[in-house]
Protein backbone atom coordinates (compact mmCIF):
# COMPACT_ATOMS: atom_id res chain seq x y z
CA UNK A 1 0.00 0.00 0.00
CA UNK A 2 2.67 2.48 0.82
CA UNK A 3 4.41 1.45 -1.90
CA UNK A 4 1.84 2.52 -4.20
CA UNK A 5 1.35 5.92 -2.44
CA UNK A 6 5.19 6.87 -2.90
CA UNK A 7 4.76 5.60 -6.78
CA UNK A 8 1.94 7.63 -7.50
CA UNK A 9 3.49 11.07 -5.86
CA UNK A 10 6.68 9.90 -8.16
CA UNK A 11 4.55 9.45 -10.80
CA UNK A 12 2.98 12.82 -9.77
CA UNK A 13 6.55 15.37 -9.77
CA UNK A 14 7.35 13.09 -13.49
CA UNK A 15 4.12 14.33 -15.11
CA UNK A 16 5.02 17.89 -13.48
CA UNK A 17 9.10 17.79 -15.10
CA UNK A 18 8.09 16.79 -18.12
CA UNK A 19 5.18 19.27 -18.86
CA UNK A 20 7.51 21.98 -17.52
CA UNK A 21 9.62 20.81 -19.67
CA UNK A 22 7.69 20.89 -22.62
CA UNK A 23 6.50 24.16 -22.23
CA UNK A 24 10.00 25.95 -21.62
CA UNK A 25 10.65 24.35 -24.77
CA UNK A 26 7.79 25.60 -26.57
CA UNK A 27 8.39 28.84 -24.66
CA UNK A 28 12.26 28.78 -25.77
CA UNK A 29 11.09 27.82 -29.53
CA UNK A 30 8.94 30.88 -29.83
CA UNK A 31 11.49 33.42 -28.60
CA UNK A 32 14.28 31.44 -31.06
CA UNK A 33 11.24 32.58 -33.64
CA UNK A 34 11.22 36.14 -33.17
CA UNK A 35 15.09 35.95 -33.13
CA UNK A 36 15.16 35.11 -36.63
CA UNK A 37 12.08 37.30 -37.62
CA UNK A 38 13.82 40.39 -36.55
CA UNK A 39 17.38 39.50 -38.27
CA UNK A 40 15.32 38.23 -41.43
CA UNK A 41 13.87 41.72 -40.90
CA UNK A 42 17.60 43.44 -40.36
CA UNK A 43 18.86 41.32 -43.93
CA UNK A 44 15.25 43.38 -45.85
CA UNK A 45 16.30 46.57 -44.72
CA UNK A 46 19.83 46.00 -45.27
CA UNK A 47 19.17 45.07 -49.49
CA UNK A 48 16.86 47.72 -49.52
CA UNK A 49 19.41 50.45 -48.73
CA UNK A 50 21.75 48.53 -50.97
CA UNK A 51 19.22 48.49 -53.41
CA UNK A 52 18.67 52.38 -52.83
CA UNK A 53 22.56 53.24 -52.95
CA UNK A 54 23.07 51.67 -56.34
CA UNK A 55 20.11 53.46 -58.25
CA UNK A 56 20.95 56.82 -56.14
CA UNK A 57 21.84 58.62 -58.96
CA UNK A 58 18.43 57.30 -60.69
CA UNK A 59 16.15 59.86 -58.37
CA UNK A 60 15.90 63.05 -59.49
CA UNK A 61 15.64 65.10 -56.45
CA UNK A 62 16.95 64.52 -52.58
CA UNK A 63 13.74 64.79 -51.17
CA UNK A 64 13.33 61.11 -52.91
CA UNK A 65 15.77 59.56 -51.64
CA UNK A 66 14.96 60.77 -48.09
CA UNK A 67 11.12 59.16 -48.50
CA UNK A 68 12.22 56.05 -49.26
CA UNK A 69 14.88 56.07 -46.51
CA UNK A 70 11.85 56.77 -44.23
CA UNK A 71 9.86 53.73 -46.15
CA UNK A 72 12.28 51.46 -45.60
CA UNK A 73 12.42 52.59 -42.02
CA UNK A 74 8.85 52.74 -41.18
CA UNK A 75 8.79 49.23 -42.77
CA UNK A 76 11.15 47.92 -40.50
CA UNK A 77 9.56 49.51 -37.76
CA UNK A 78 5.55 47.92 -38.89
CA UNK A 79 7.64 44.51 -39.42
CA UNK A 80 9.42 44.91 -35.36
CA UNK A 81 6.04 46.21 -34.32
CA UNK A 82 3.89 42.87 -36.37
CA UNK A 83 6.29 40.39 -34.75
CA UNK A 84 6.36 41.42 -31.09
CA UNK A 85 2.52 41.57 -31.13
CA UNK A 86 2.27 38.26 -32.94
CA UNK A 87 4.62 36.89 -30.60
CA UNK A 88 3.09 38.50 -27.50
CA UNK A 89 -0.62 37.16 -28.34
CA UNK A 90 1.12 33.63 -29.27
CA UNK A 91 2.98 33.28 -26.18
CA UNK A 92 0.17 34.62 -23.68
CA UNK A 93 -2.10 31.89 -25.39
CA UNK A 94 0.32 29.23 -24.98
CA UNK A 95 0.72 29.98 -21.24
CA UNK A 96 -2.86 30.32 -20.53
CA UNK A 97 -3.41 27.36 -22.16
CA UNK A 98 -0.32 25.68 -20.63
CA UNK A 99 -2.42 26.92 -17.00
CA UNK A 100 -5.66 25.33 -18.03
CA UNK A 101 -3.82 22.35 -19.10
CA UNK A 102 -1.95 21.97 -16.04
CA UNK A 103 -4.99 22.77 -13.36
CA UNK A 104 -7.10 20.25 -15.61
CA UNK A 105 -3.88 17.10 -15.36
CA UNK A 106 -3.83 17.91 -11.43
CA UNK A 107 -7.37 18.00 -10.96
CA UNK A 108 -7.46 14.64 -12.79
CA UNK A 109 -4.64 13.56 -10.96
CA UNK A 110 -5.76 14.55 -7.44
CA UNK A 111 -9.44 12.89 -8.06
CA UNK A 112 -7.69 9.88 -9.63
CA UNK A 113 -6.25 9.98 -5.88
CA UNK A 114 -9.46 10.45 -4.27
CA UNK A 115 -10.86 7.53 -5.99
CA UNK A 116 -8.20 4.80 -5.06
CA UNK A 117 -8.46 6.12 -1.91
CA UNK A 118 -12.22 5.67 -1.98
CA UNK A 119 -12.22 2.35 -3.31
CA UNK A 120 -9.88 1.09 -0.69
CA UNK A 121 -11.51 2.83 2.19
CA UNK A 122 -15.43 1.13 0.62
CA UNK A 123 -13.51 -1.84 -0.02
CA UNK A 124 -12.43 -1.81 3.72
CA UNK A 125 -15.75 -1.06 5.29
CA UNK A 126 -17.57 -3.71 2.69
CA UNK A 127 -15.51 -6.69 4.35
CA UNK A 128 -15.77 -5.64 7.76
CA UNK A 129 -19.41 -6.14 8.10
CA UNK A 130 -19.68 -9.05 5.80
CA UNK A 131 -16.87 -10.77 7.82
CA UNK A 132 -18.29 -9.83 10.85
CA UNK A 133 -21.92 -11.08 10.02
CA UNK A 134 -20.11 -14.09 8.33
CA UNK A 135 -18.89 -14.89 11.86
CA UNK A 136 -21.55 -14.51 13.75
CA UNK A 137 -23.77 -16.96 11.46
CA UNK A 138 -21.33 -19.35 11.13
CA UNK A 139 -21.01 -19.16 14.70
CA UNK A 140 -24.60 -19.60 15.31
CA UNK A 141 -24.70 -22.69 13.13
CA UNK A 142 -21.94 -24.62 14.44
CA UNK A 143 -22.65 -24.42 18.35
CA UNK A 144 -25.33 -25.05 20.43
CA UNK A 145 -25.60 -21.53 21.92
CA UNK A 146 -28.23 -20.83 24.99
CA UNK A 147 -30.70 -18.12 24.05
CA UNK A 148 -29.05 -15.26 25.33
CA UNK A 149 -25.72 -15.64 23.55
CA UNK A 150 -27.74 -16.65 20.06
CA UNK A 151 -29.76 -13.24 20.57
CA UNK A 152 -26.68 -11.32 20.91
CA UNK A 153 -25.19 -12.98 17.82
CA UNK A 154 -28.14 -11.99 15.61
CA UNK A 155 -28.26 -8.67 17.22
CA UNK A 156 -24.65 -8.07 15.89
CA UNK A 157 -25.40 -9.59 12.75
CA UNK A 158 -28.08 -7.01 12.14
CA UNK A 159 -26.10 -3.84 13.34
CA UNK A 160 -24.03 -5.24 10.56
CA UNK A 161 -26.33 -5.54 8.03
CA UNK A 162 -27.18 -2.07 8.77
CA UNK A 163 -23.95 -0.57 8.89
CA UNK A 164 -23.45 -2.46 5.03
CA UNK A 165 -26.95 -1.33 3.82
CA UNK A 166 -25.87 2.12 5.28
CA UNK A 167 -22.94 2.50 3.29
CA UNK A 168 -24.71 1.07 0.43
CA UNK A 169 -27.32 4.19 0.32
CA UNK A 170 -24.71 6.39 1.05
CA UNK A 171 -22.82 5.86 -2.35
CA UNK A 172 -26.33 5.35 -3.99
CA UNK A 173 -27.49 8.61 -2.59
CA UNK A 174 -24.04 10.43 -3.73
CA UNK A 175 -24.18 9.72 -7.32
CA UNK A 176 -28.26 10.92 -7.02
CA UNK A 177 -27.15 13.88 -5.29
CA UNK A 178 -24.72 15.00 -7.79
CA UNK A 179 -26.79 14.08 -11.01
CA UNK A 180 -29.54 15.69 -9.41
CA UNK A 181 -31.92 12.32 -9.91
CA UNK A 182 -33.38 12.54 -6.64
CA UNK A 183 -36.05 14.54 -5.82
CA UNK A 184 -36.90 15.62 -2.22
CA UNK A 185 -40.12 15.03 -0.71
CA UNK A 186 -40.36 18.06 1.50
CA UNK A 187 -43.66 18.00 3.93
CA UNK A 188 -44.31 20.04 7.14
CA UNK A 189 -42.05 18.59 9.89
CA UNK A 190 -41.80 18.50 13.65
CA UNK A 191 -38.03 18.63 13.72
CA UNK A 192 -37.39 18.67 16.85
CA UNK A 193 -39.13 15.22 17.50
CA UNK A 194 -37.59 13.79 14.47
CA UNK A 195 -34.32 14.55 16.23
CA UNK A 196 -34.80 13.07 19.64
CA UNK A 197 -35.93 9.98 17.79
CA UNK A 198 -32.83 9.45 15.98
CA UNK A 199 -31.28 10.38 18.69
CA UNK A 200 -32.58 7.45 20.68
CA UNK A 201 -31.85 5.29 17.90
CA UNK A 202 -28.40 6.48 17.73
CA UNK A 203 -27.93 5.69 21.66
CA UNK A 204 -29.25 2.03 21.06
CA UNK A 205 -26.57 1.55 18.13
CA UNK A 206 -23.41 3.23 19.40
CA UNK A 207 -22.39 1.65 22.54
CA UNK A 208 -19.02 3.45 22.58
CA UNK A 209 -19.88 6.46 23.30
CA UNK A 210 -21.96 8.71 25.72
CA UNK A 211 -24.36 11.11 23.22
CA UNK A 212 -26.08 13.85 24.81
CA UNK A 213 -28.96 16.32 23.67
CA UNK A 214 -30.46 19.41 24.62
CA UNK A 215 -33.16 19.91 21.88
CA UNK A 216 -34.73 23.01 21.25
CA UNK A 217 -38.84 21.70 21.19
CA UNK A 218 -41.68 22.39 19.22
CA UNK A 219 -39.67 23.30 16.32
CA UNK A 220 -41.08 22.95 12.98
CA UNK A 221 -39.70 23.16 9.32
CA UNK A 222 -40.40 22.09 5.60
CA UNK A 223 -37.98 19.31 4.53
CA UNK A 224 -37.33 15.73 3.71
CA UNK A 225 -37.43 13.27 6.90
CA UNK A 226 -35.18 11.29 5.47
CA UNK A 227 -32.64 13.55 4.60
CA UNK A 228 -32.84 15.03 7.85
CA UNK A 229 -32.08 11.86 9.91
CA UNK A 230 -28.91 11.37 7.56
CA UNK A 231 -27.69 15.03 8.39
CA UNK A 232 -27.91 14.00 11.86
CA UNK A 233 -26.59 10.11 11.85
CA UNK A 234 -23.57 11.27 9.54
CA UNK A 235 -22.06 14.01 12.18
CA UNK A 236 -22.67 11.80 15.00
CA UNK A 237 -21.09 8.69 13.30
CA UNK A 238 -18.54 11.19 11.94
CA UNK A 239 -17.62 11.85 15.42
CA UNK A 240 -17.59 8.88 16.70
CA UNK A 241 -15.35 8.18 14.56
CA UNK A 242 -12.48 10.40 15.82
CA UNK A 243 -13.52 11.08 19.58
CA UNK A 244 -11.92 9.01 22.20
CA UNK A 245 -14.37 5.78 23.28
CA UNK A 246 -16.64 6.88 26.24
CA UNK A 247 -16.30 10.66 25.60
CA UNK A 248 -19.18 12.64 25.12
CA UNK A 249 -21.24 14.17 21.67
CA UNK A 250 -23.24 16.57 22.19
CA UNK A 251 -26.51 17.61 20.52
CA UNK A 252 -28.10 20.99 20.41
CA UNK A 253 -30.84 22.26 18.90
CA UNK A 254 -31.26 25.92 19.74
CA UNK A 255 -32.14 29.48 18.34
CA UNK A 256 -29.22 32.04 17.89
CA UNK A 257 -29.32 35.74 19.22
CA UNK A 258 -30.00 36.52 15.47
CA UNK A 259 -33.36 34.42 15.01
CA UNK A 260 -31.37 31.18 13.17
CA UNK A 261 -31.90 27.71 13.81
CA UNK A 262 -28.55 26.39 14.42
CA UNK A 263 -27.80 22.31 15.09
CA UNK A 264 -24.84 21.89 16.45
CA UNK A 265 -23.02 18.41 17.01
CA UNK A 266 -19.92 18.37 19.14
CA UNK A 267 -17.25 16.18 19.98
CA UNK A 268 -13.84 15.41 22.11
CA UNK A 269 -11.71 14.09 19.34
CA UNK A 270 -8.44 15.95 18.10
CA UNK A 271 -10.62 18.50 15.80
CA UNK A 272 -10.38 19.64 12.42
CA UNK A 273 -7.04 21.75 11.10
CA UNK A 274 -8.08 25.43 10.02
CA UNK A 275 -6.58 24.65 6.79
CA UNK A 276 -8.83 21.55 6.09
CA UNK A 277 -12.15 22.62 6.99
CA UNK A 278 -13.20 23.65 3.70
CA UNK A 279 -12.18 20.61 1.80
CA UNK A 280 -13.55 17.73 4.14
CA UNK A 281 -17.12 18.41 2.40
CA UNK A 282 -15.60 17.61 -0.54
CA UNK A 283 -16.66 14.07 -2.31
CA UNK A 284 -13.88 11.05 -1.49
CA UNK A 285 -11.69 13.72 0.83
CA UNK A 286 -10.20 12.12 3.80
CA UNK A 287 -7.91 13.38 6.47
CA UNK A 288 -4.82 12.08 5.71
CA UNK A 289 -3.64 8.66 3.71
CA UNK A 290 -5.78 5.58 3.77
CA UNK A 291 -2.55 3.72 3.82
CA UNK A 292 -1.82 4.98 7.53
CA UNK A 293 -5.27 6.04 8.58
CA UNK A 294 -6.97 4.70 11.19
CA UNK A 295 -10.51 6.02 11.76
CA UNK A 296 -13.54 4.29 9.38
CA UNK A 297 -15.05 5.52 6.70
CA UNK A 298 -15.68 6.59 2.99
CA UNK A 299 -15.38 10.08 2.51
CA UNK A 300 -18.75 10.39 1.65
CA UNK A 301 -20.41 11.28 4.84
CA UNK A 302 -19.50 15.14 4.91
CA UNK A 303 -20.22 15.42 1.44
CA UNK A 304 -23.85 14.12 1.48
CA UNK A 305 -24.30 16.04 4.45
CA UNK A 306 -23.31 19.46 3.03
CA UNK A 307 -25.42 18.79 -0.22
CA UNK A 308 -28.73 18.09 1.82
CA UNK A 309 -28.25 21.05 4.01
CA UNK A 310 -27.69 23.10 0.79
CA UNK A 311 -30.59 21.37 -0.40
CA UNK A 312 -32.83 22.33 2.69
CA UNK A 313 -31.79 26.04 2.32
CA UNK A 314 -29.05 26.05 5.47
CA UNK A 315 -25.48 26.03 5.53
CA UNK A 316 -22.77 24.16 7.22
CA UNK A 317 -19.52 24.93 8.54
CA UNK A 318 -16.89 23.39 11.35
CA UNK A 319 -15.16 25.23 13.98
CA UNK A 320 -13.50 24.40 17.34
CA UNK A 321 -14.93 22.66 20.37
CA UNK A 322 -13.78 23.96 23.95
CA UNK A 323 -11.61 22.70 25.16
CA UNK A 324 -10.66 20.07 22.60
CA UNK A 325 -12.51 18.47 19.39
CA UNK A 326 -14.88 19.61 16.46
CA UNK A 327 -18.18 21.51 16.24
CA UNK A 328 -20.25 20.98 13.18
CA UNK A 329 -23.28 24.00 13.24
CA UNK A 330 -25.76 24.05 10.17
CA UNK A 331 -27.52 27.25 10.58
CA UNK A 332 -31.07 27.26 9.01
CA UNK A 333 -32.87 30.66 8.81
CA UNK A 334 -36.33 29.24 8.18
CA UNK A 335 -38.34 27.78 10.98
CA UNK A 336 -40.99 28.55 13.10
CA UNK A 337 -41.61 27.43 16.94
CA UNK A 338 -45.14 26.51 18.12
CA UNK A 339 -45.92 27.50 21.61
CA UNK A 340 -47.62 25.49 23.91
Amino acid sequence: MMRKFFNKMQEGKSVSFIYLLVLAYTIVALIWWGVLLFRQSEQISAFERQNLSLRIDSLAQPVEHQLEVQRIDKDAHMRSFKYIGEGSIFLGIILLGALFVYRAVWKYMKLSRQQQNFMMAVTHELKSPIAAAKLNLETIRRHKLDEEKQAKLIDNTIRETNRLDQLCNNILLAAQLETHDYKLFKEPLDFSALLEANIRELRNRIGTHVINADILPHVRMEGDKLMLQIILSNLVENAVKYAPRNSTITVRLFESEHHHLKLQVADEGPGVPEEERERIFLKFYRLGNENTRKAKGSGLGLFLTAKIVEQHNGTIRVKDNLPTGACFEITWPEYSVQTA
